[in-house]
Order: C-alpha cells, then structure tokens, then sequence
C-alpha cells in the first residue's frame, strides 16, 4: 500500500504540486507553503520541491 500511496502523491505533486504536499503534511507545516510560494514564482520549481519533499 506505501507504494501506490507514494505514487499518487508523486503524480499529485506534477500536476498540482501544493496539492501533493498538502496531502502528505498539511497546511500548518512550512513544507507546504514553500511549496505554494515557489509554485506561484514557477511551475517547475514548485513540482520539483514537491517531489524532493514527498519522496525524503
């Protein structure tokens, strides 16, 4: 089950990936907000924070 559950937040975090994070820590983590703020600056670093923060 880990690994369908570690995919699902995989494919979240690519495509919407304060989702991803938000779904794994939630919103009072700081995790989630850096991964908001970097989404709002650029697509691409927000997915690849997202997955750097779900997959560690």
């Amino acid at each position: 089950m880990s690994g369908t559950t570690n995919f699902i937040d995989i494919l979240l975090a690519i495509l919407l990936p304060p989702l991803g994070v938000f779904l794994k820590f939630g919103c009072h983590q700081v995790e989630f907000w850096i991964c908001l703020v970097l989404t709002l600056l650029g697509y691409i670093p927000g997915i690849v924070y997202a997955i750097y923060v779900i997959t560690k």
